[in-house]
């Protein structure tokens, strides 16, 4: 396809500026494809990948036929809240040169009354989940009755998440004469059948096969051995050093196992999958975007929505088990023009599979050799190099001048005093790593939900203790959110709390000692069980 810019589509001067100022120049396929049918006012069903800019192809004619005048206008009904959260940013970035367009999300776990307010402000455009939706409608605070255009954004995945009935009741709740989108990256019977029964004469866009992966993507494999990933892993980690990386597992009990398996390595790495509360998504997705967290582990479906710009390389842990979660994954990689990487793991058994993939995507992906101890001394060294360089430039270094030429006047050499500084400083940074892995072992096994670690408090219903006497001590003396405290149970003569693992030591050293209805606290993580 040649170059088509987006001055050439059909779309306003007020969001042509708004995509000049998001770096935006040529459109994609399915921008060029998409953009002019929906602008005629057509239904569209189009199959596109993530990452080929689908959001702009249904955002630029929502925003554009859409007004300012109060009442909700655009529905758009996506599967997860971060995809939610990611098609709202966009929205607003392509309505920032139309006057007055206020564009809400809605979704799970966060308070309805918050967002029944937002939209009686007068919202135009909502964007949100399928369940909190059918929520605000039957609350009769989501009033569809004024809908121009509904779209059904990653419509597979709404129907592995069992929200098509949801979605049906919600397209039931617009008036006839409204304009339907839908975009999936696969075409199952179930959503085939919903675009017949919802839709008017829709028009067909596809992405080719060919332009499923990304050019700017580096794809690799490597064949291991049962019980090799995870040592291949964390030495490609090494090796590598990405500014940031997904790892992507097919089950939640193999994310548990990896990212303590990966802590007690010292890796700066957290977790996502079903079985975390909403806070808990928010407060690990917000470290991975401010960059706390370097290497981020997540299933196919928790990984929905993650739209972070720095992730350097993906690697599939686990084999995808289909083609199509292999391009999702891929896709997070290789964003906003920059090279991106991806290595994926498979045993002799699983050829086939990979090479399923390979035809699916019309892409080969280089045979990687496995790293050696040897290649991952070499990578330690070479980065130690680069640091110490770095330190050698650095004028500072003259502040020490003095203590230099002492070691020098002592007799000792030039070699003897840098040898003693490496061995000093490789030291330090086996202390760290080994305080790391004593950390994590520390908070394994306490009997907490996932990525949570449970407390023990010496204080119990005999001193008159409330569990909002709990959340109350742990949120002010700590300084955390109360949202980010899990269950507490209180009993007789003692009682437990759920922390978030990275807050666990800031929690005890915090209420250790203070003086908590006559008794001096004793905090600690709970016996492992």
């Amino acid at each position: 396809m040649k170059n088509i810019m987006f001055k050439d589509l059909p779309i306003s001067e007020e969001i042509l500026n708004a995509t000049m100022d998001m770096g935006f120049e040529n459109a994609t396929e399915v921008q060029v494809k998409t953009i002019p049918l929906l602008m005629e006012g057509h239904d569209v069903v189009a199959q596109s990948q993530t990452g080929t800019g689908k959001t702009a192809s249904f955002g630029i004619p929502l925003i554009d036929k859409v007004d300012s005048v109060p009442g909700v206008q655009g529905l758009v009904v996506c599967p997860t809240r971060e995809l939610a959260l990611q098609v709202v940013g966009e929205l607003k970035s392509i309505s920032k040169y139309k006057k007055n367009i206020k564009v809400v999300a809605v979704y799970g776990g966060a308070p309805v009354t918050k967002q029944i307010t937002n939209i009686k402000k007068g919202a135009n455009i909502v964007v949100g989940t399928p369940g909190r939706m059918i929520d605000l409608i039957n609350r009769g605070a989501l009033k569809l009755g004024g809908i121009k255009m509904v779209c059904l954004d990653e419509a597979d995945e709404m129907l592995n998440m069992g929200f098509i009935e949801d979605i049906e009741k919600i397209l039931e709740s617009t008036p006839d004469e409204r304009q339907t989108i839908l975009f999936s990256a696969t075409m199952p019977t179930r959503i085939k059948r919903t675009a017949e029964k919802y839709q008017n004469n829709p028009k067909s866009v596809k992405i080719n096969r060919k332009n499923l992966t990304v050019d700017k993507i580096n794809e690799y494999a490597m064949r291991v051995k049962k019980g090799q990933k995870t040592e291949v892993l964390n030495r490609l980690i090494e090796i590598e050093n990405p500014k940031q990386s997904l790892i992507f597992c097919n089950t939640k009990r193999m994310v548990d196992t990896l990212v303590l398996d990966l802590q007690k390595e010292g890796h700066k790495v957290d977790f996502l999958h079903g079985d975390l509360k909403q806070s808990q998504r928010d407060n690990v997705m917000n470290k991975f975007r401010n960059g706390t967290i370097k290497h981020l582990i997540a299933t196919d479906v928790a990984a929905r929505g993650i739209d972070v710009n720095d992730i350097e390389i993906v690697f599939n842990y686990d084999l995808p088990q289909n083609q199509e979660y292999y391009v999702h994954r891929i896709g997070r990689t290789g964003r906003a023009g920059r090279k991106g990487k991806s290595v994926t793991f498979y045993y002799n058994r699983e050829l086939r599979d990979l090479k399923n993939i390979e035809r699916y995507t019309k892409s080969v992906m280089k045979e990687m050799k496995m790293p050696s101890v040897n290649d991952l001394n070499k990578a330690k060294s070479n980065r130690l190099y680069h640091e110490i360089k770095l330190l050698i430039d650095d004028n500072k270094n003259k502040d020490n001048a003095d203590l230099y030429n002492k070691l020098l006047n002592d007799n000792y050499s030039e070699e003897e005093i840098a040898l003693a500084l490496l061995n000093k400083v490789l030291n330090v940074k086996k202390a760290v790593k080994k305080e790391k892995v004593s950390k994590a072992n520390r908070f394994a096994n306490t009997g907490a939900e996932p990525g949570m670690v449970r407390l023990f408090l010496n204080i119990g219903k005999i001193n008159r203790i409330k569990v909002g006497d709990i959340v109350g001590a742990v949120a002010g003396e700590a300084n955390i959110s109360g949202k980010l405290i899990g269950s507490i149970d209180v009993f007789k003569a003692f009682s437990f709390v759920e922390v978030p693992i990275d807050k666990a030591v800031d929690v005890i050293n915090a209420l250790k000692g203070i003086n908590m209805k006559g008794v001096k606290l004793n905090v600690e993580p709970a016996n492992p069980k």
